[in-house]
């Protein structure tokens, strides 16, 4: 049961950050990326402010011998920078910068009922959907390919 509250108010907290600092409002995100135009640098400090967080978070935890509820920690296998990355950082850096939302911002916008943020997390499911189907594929071919 703590753990279930723990996860509501970590959400509740991300959300009213993301509300708050008017992250969940595609123009003010578009207008960071129209530097020619109606560039708006708030964008620069919700960034900031959260990479402070996690960077002084990550430091508290990762002193800690496991988490709180779980028995390890979920970690990377590989800090290798490989075309799956670079694809995946493209795809959602376009998708943000096309639509306004990245998916952080695009939950707790949920909750205003605007169809463009019920398309977008549609389009946002449907493309992690696609990428698991593609994966699942490439995996397939992988074994065929040693063998010949």
């Amino acid at each position: 049961m703590k753990k279930h509250i723990a996860i509501y108010l970590i959400g509740l907290i991300f959300g009213l950050g993301i509300s708050i600092s008017g992250m969940a409002n595609p123009a003010k995100v578009i207008n960071f990326f129209d530097v020619a135009g109606t560039w708006d640098p708030s964008l620069i400090f919700v960034m900031g402010g959260a990479v402070t967080v996690a960077f002084i978070g990550y430091r508290i935890v990762f002193r800690q011998p496991s988490p709180l509820w779980g028995k390890g920690f979920s970690l990377p296998g590989t800090r290798q920078i490989d075309a799956r990355l670079i694809g995946g950082s493209l795809v959602f850096g376009i998708g943000w910068g096309i639509a306004g939302f990245c998916p952080g911002g695009a939950l707790p916008a949920l909750g205003t009922g605007r169809t463009e943020v019920i398309i977008f997390v549609v389009a946002l499911v449907a493309g992690i959907l696609l990428a698991k189907q593609l994966q699942k594929l490439t995996a397939r071919k992988k074994p065929e390919a040693a063998r010949a």
